[in-house]
This record gives C-alpha cells, structure tokens and sequence, in this order.
C-alpha cells in the first residue's frame, strides 16, 4: 500500500514551467515565474498519488527557511533532519533548512495566491511552533529535475525572519532542530537534501539576501 497521503494537490503543467523559463538550481526572479505559476487559469487540483509518478506536472510547494540574527549580528538558520517515518520515503533521513509542504485542496477552491499563502501556513502550523513573530519574503525557486522527487516538484522559497530562535517540532518526523550558522551548515552539505543545497548555495553566493 502507498505512503502517499491520499489528497488533491496544487499543480501547474510542466510545459507552463518550459514556457516561461524552466531552469536547474536556483532562480532568484519571482516576479517572472509567480504571475504565471498561481494563475487559476493554469494551476489544478489533482490526486497527489498520481503526480508523484507524472512530471508532465509540477507541485508547488512552499520551501520555507527560517533565519535569526543574533545580538552580535550573526546570522543562524532554523535547520532538521527528517525521521524514517516520513511520507516522502525518497528524503528520509536527510537534513534539511526548508519548511513546507503541499499545497492541498482544503487551502483554498480557487487554486491561486490566497490559496498558496493559506497552505505555506497551514504546513508551517502542522510541522513546527514559532515562539515569537516573524516576517517572511518570497526569494526565488528552486528546481531540480536530476533525481525523480525534484521532476515532479518545483519549490518556492520563502526567508522568514524570526524575532527569536525559539523553535520546537511538532511533528515526531523532524528532529535533531536547531539553529547553526551558514558555515556550520556548510560544512555538512553533503547529509542535506538537494533542495537544501541549492538553497545553501544560493546563500553563499549571495543570491538570497538575508
């Protein structure tokens, strides 16, 4: 039997993604690609079991990274490492700085950008607790079409900018949380799923600014 939670996610066709500019890695050029990927002329609802196997689609999904800057200044990022009993069986056990999820059809009938911001906070709300406030921002994309989770999901970042370091799971599936710095994070690049990566990366070349 599939692990696969039996729901309807939020998708756009592959080929909307070729039209306007497909790419590998990250992209820092929102206002290019979010116009056109939430337009509920192109986005749909459809079977999340299905499209994980088909990646003539591609699921939005929020990829969210939380960052603190302490009193001395220094940046830290939020980051985890997901349990062996997570739902995608393809990142079990890797680490990761992004919080989210799937888009489903309870955030929202219409399939666009009201929908998408009440699904980034529904999965924020699910998988961890936020002490203090925060402030988030919408920074880029993130593709991968070299491994067979990446085809069929196209991730969009957000930096939250939290007010505090505090917190805490509320998932059994995340653990080892915590925050470290960038340089820390980058030194055990390779235990991190690929998105996790491309995002790392992206900071360290500048291309998120933070």
């Amino acid at each position: 039997m599939s692990s696969i939670p039996q729901e309807d996610v939020l998708v756009v066709p592959r080929s909307l993604f070729d039209a306007v500019g497909a790419f590998q890695g990250f992209c820092g050029d929102v206002a290019a690609y979010l116009p056109a990927l939430l337009d509920p002329r192109h986005t749909s609802w459809r079977p999340r079991a299905r499209v994980e196997e088909d990646p003539s689609f591609k699921q939005l999904i929020p990829y969210c990274v939380l960052a603190h800057r302490g009193p001395d200044g220094a940046l830290q990022y939020f980051a985890y490492t997901r349990g062996g009993g997570q739902s995608e069986a393809r990142l079990r056990a890797k680490r990761s700085v992004g919080i989210g999820g799937h888009i489903a059809s309870c955030d929202g009938e219409h399939g666009d950008d009201t929908s998408y911001d009440a699904g980034m906070r529904r999965e924020l709300a699910e998988e961890i607790v936020i002490a203090g406030a925060w402030q988030g921002r919408c920074v880029g994309l993130i593709n991968d079409d070299s491994n067979a989770v990446g085809s069929v999901h196209l991730g969009v970042v957000h930096i939250l900018e939290l007010e505090t370091p505090h917190v805490a799971s509320r998932e059994s599936e995340l653990v080892e949380c915590g925050f470290e710095t960038l340089a820390e994070l980058l030194a055990a690049r390779e235990r991190f799923e690929t998105w996790s990566q491309i995002a790392l990366d992206a900071l360290r070349d500048g291309k998120i600014a933070v």
